[in-house]
């Protein structure tokens, strides 16, 4: 099957990176398929956060490239991968705490309007074009209208990662990357975000998501790629990865079984 009959949006191709004497990449050939919610997993320091960051331009590969939509991201700026149509939901929210959560969810509004993210507050918080309005709207998809006028830092782990991703969501783009999304998060917050994903996979956007709670993984991943020492030793359907004594080893350390979640 060629990558135009899967319907491929994004390719990572023959991707490795050194940082000195350590190889945190190896031949990294990944393809995920639009539509498609593809995880990323592995165990610490298997390479999962350098691997997205290479991906949006945060860090340069030292050898091969990374495709998005016919395109070639690499040697691009991130804010120039985002205006493209590529948006990050980070390990740590990144907001800024002394706005209101409406206010949160607009900036990013602004600044992809105009073309960086070097955008000027003051004129973000000019309510025109609709924007103010939109930003409400998407609060409502992530329950969190009835706050939007709270101080973003009051809020607690949960609603700053739902706010977090309506800052994505107002960008409206075609793929969306998630760094562990439901991490310090409570059971009720975890639950509450996989069916907010779910949502959002309903509408058909693109997602490659690094997460270590398997109850995630199989709750939302089409198909799953496994990192050990900076290489992919598996891949596919949820099935395939928890029936794969490799990935037991590799993950677990044969230990643990990575079992079914209904």
């Amino acid at each position: 099957m060629t990558q135009a009959d899967k319907n491929v949006v994004l390719h990572v191709a023959d991707v490795s990176k050194s940082f000195g004497g350590l190889q945190a990449l190896s031949d990294i050939d990944l393809e995920v398929e639009e539509g498609k919610t593809h995880a990323i997993i592995g165990p610490n320091g298997a390479g999962k956060s350098t691997l997205l960051n290479v991906i949006v331009g945060r860090l340069a590969p030292s050898r091969g490239a990374v495709v998005f939509d016919g395109k070639v991201l690499t040697g691009k700026k991130p804010y120039q991968i985002n205006q493209l149509g590529v948006a990050r939901v980070f390990q740590t929210p990144e907001i800024f705490p002394d706005l209101s959560v409406l206010q949160n969810v607009m900036v990013p509004a602004f600044a992809k309007r105009d073309g960086a993210f070097r955008v000027n507050i003051a004129r973000a918080l000019d309510f025109e074009d609709g924007i103010e309005a939109e930003a409400e709207e998407i609060l409502r998809d992530v329950d969190l209208f009835e706050r939007r006028h709270s101080h973003a830092g009051a809020l607690s782990r949960g609603d700053k990662r739902r706010m977090e991703l309506a800052m994505c969501l107002i960008q409206h783009p075609r793929l969306l990357l998630l760094d562990e999304p439901t991490a310090g998060m409570s059971r009720h917050d975890t639950n509450t975000t996989i069916e907010l994903l779910k949502k959002i996979k309903a509408r058909g956007m693109t997602k490659v998501i690094i997460e270590h709670d398997m109850h995630v993984v199989f709750s939302l991943a089409d198909r799953i790629s496994v990192l050990s020492g900076g290489r992919i030793i598996a891949e596919g359907t949820p099935d395939e990865v928890r029936g794969s004594e490799k990935v037991q080893e590799a993950y677990l350390g044969g230990a643990h079984r990575l079992e079914a979640v209904e």
